[in-house]
């Protein structure tokens, strides 16, 4: 195909337009970058990070990791990384020389520049579901596996609200689109109904580079262009314990030598993939992560990486991976002060391990997504419409957690702890005095209609007039909302042109057969 891409750049799709978009729906927040304004918690003294450190260090030079990737063993031989069959040991100098090539701090432009997201410092973002298998809502009320039509639904809610800032991976399986061409499907649809930042599966080279190249298409971008800086990203994860995969590392290192953003993820489940204790499997999750990220940076110094976390535990009764757990939080937070210390950007997730929008999935999820707050994350998967561990996505879990959300993107807002002499207020509080109210003084008829959060969702009356006005739970309310959202919903513009070369690449690569489906 002719490239293009260079003579063509989208049309309209202002940020302003999109948050806008869909407003007979609810009243929500504006598009922002979150700045993460509180201090981190820290839990690990420094001895504790010297600790996990070194613990890490000697899992890679005297255990060792396997890669089952041969061109990665490759490629570490010519690094003089000792390699032995499939197992590579590596010296924590040449861990530590290569990681810090990796760039603290980096930026996703998407095809809308206006959506373009910053990686690192103190932002915080805040990403769909991702994954899941299965799809459950209140007018099927069952899980069932999912198909295009729910995944298209669930993209319009992630580009609908202004709290999610990136596109994951698939929000729910479409199982009803054969494997071999359902990247190329989902792709048109995430390109299409979002303009965020997008995600491939590093599934066989067919799909990252298909994936590459209908992010190129979608932005008018030549191939120089794409390849000047990042423009979409991958999550891997390695296959716990101290192994990683041949289809991901080979994603990996084509995204790495185009420029492209890699999040390196271990999925440890302490007591099961990892130690019991939660340190050893921070450690264990630590190494991991830093093999992989050393790798890319020998391919291409300065690749964008993120070090993920996804260590949580199981249930020593039965063996059921649990999520926003203590043991959750405080892995996470320590994982967070492991990323600082490497100068990286972080990732974590909004998980829970509830099967149904009940009082369960919201306390899981509400301590995961604080507990990324807490830890100074950078990136949170998963943030909206998680259950069963991962294994069921859901419109209404979607829609209550964007609530939780906003009330994170509303808390830090700078101006709540102002201390400026408005803020203070002491003419107000000398005006009122004693006696008498706020209600009606000036001050606060000049701020009232800003001064709090106000929900889309939760319901603030009492008990009587709740139940005068139907006696609706938050997750009918939730389903109410998706309904409308999906009828309001529009699309966010795109060149004609651009639509059309998307729609040829799609056909021709189907005609071609699409991706093997023995990776």
């Amino acid at each position: 195909m002719a490239d293009t891409g260079a003579r063509r750049r989208r049309g309209g799709g202002r940020a302003g337009a999109a948050a806008r978009r869909g407003s007979a729906a609810l009243e929500q927040m504006p598009w922002q970058i979150p700045v993460n304004i509180d201090r981190p918690t820290e839990p690990l003294s420094e001895e504790g990070i010297q600790a996990i450190h070194e613990g890490a260090m000697r899992i890679l030079e005297e255990i060792g990791v396997v890669f089952l990737n041969p061109e990665a063993l490759e490629i570490f031989k010519q690094a003089g990384v000792k390699v032995e069959g499939e197992l590579v040991r590596m010296d924590r100098d040449f861990v530590m020389e290569m990681v810090g090539k990796a760039p603290r701090e980096f930026s996703i432009t998407p095809r809308n520049p206006d959506r373009a997201i910053p990686l690192g410092g103190n932002h915080i973002l805040f990403g769909n579901v991702s994954s899941p298998p299965n799809y459950w809502d209140m007018e099927l009320n069952k899980k069932v596996a999912g198909n295009r039509e729910q995944c298209r639904n669930l993209l319009k809610l992630t580009q609908y609200f202004n709290c999610i800032h990136f596109a994951g991976g698939y929000p729910v399986e479409p199982v009803d689109i054969h494997a071999s061409i359902r990247h190329l499907d989902v792709l048109y649809d995430k390109l299409t109904l979002t303009d965020k930042a997008m995600h491939a599966y590093s599934l066989g080279k067919e799909r990252v580079e298909d994936v590459m190249e209908m992010v190129r298409i979608a932005g008018g971008l030549s191939h120089e262009e794409f390849d000047a800086k990042p423009h979409m990203y991958t999550n891997i994860n390695s296959t716990s314990p101290l192994k990683h995969d041949f289809p991901m590392i080979d994603g990996c290192l084509r995204l790495a030598r185009r420029g492209q953003a890699i999040v390196v993820s271990p999925f440890t489940l302490a007591g099961a993939m990892a130690p019991v204790t939660m340190a050893g499997a921070v450690a264990q999750s630590i190494a991991e992560s830093l093999c992989a990220i050393a790798l890319f940076q020998y391919v291409r110094p300065g690749t964008p990486c993120v070090i993920g976390t996804f260590t949580s535990n199981v249930d020593m009764k039965s063996g059921a991976p649990a999520f926003g757990t203590p043991e959750y939080m405080r892995s996470t937070q320590m994982t967070g002060q492991m990323a600082r210390f490497y100068g990286l950007p972080m990732r974590s997730s909004g998980v829970c391990a509830a099967n149904v929008p009940d009082g369960q999935a919201v306390w899981e999820t509400s301590n995961s997504l604080w507990a990324a707050v807490q830890s100074g994350t950078n990136m949170v998967y998963h943030a909206a419409g998680w259950l069963e561990g991962g294994l069921i996505a859901s419109p209404e879990k979607f829609i209550m957690d964007c609530e939780i959300l906003q009330q994170i993107e509303r808390y830090m807002q700078p101006q709540i702890t102002a201390t400026g002499p408005e803020e203070i207020a002491l003419d107000a509080i000398r005006e009122v005095g004693n006696d008498g109210h706020f209600f009606g003084i000036q001050h606060t008829q000049d701020r009232y209609s800003e001064a709090f959060y106000q929900p889309f969702l939760s319901d603030w009356r009492n008990y009587e007039a709740w139940e005068a006005a139907g006696a609706t739970w938050t997750a009918e309310r939730a389903h109410k909302l998706f309904k409308e959202i999906i009828a309001d919903f529009e699309e966010p513009p795109m060149d004609a042109a651009v639509r059309d070369e998307l729609a040829e690449f799609v056909a021709r690569r189907k005609t071609e057969g699409g991706a093997p489906t023995d990776f």
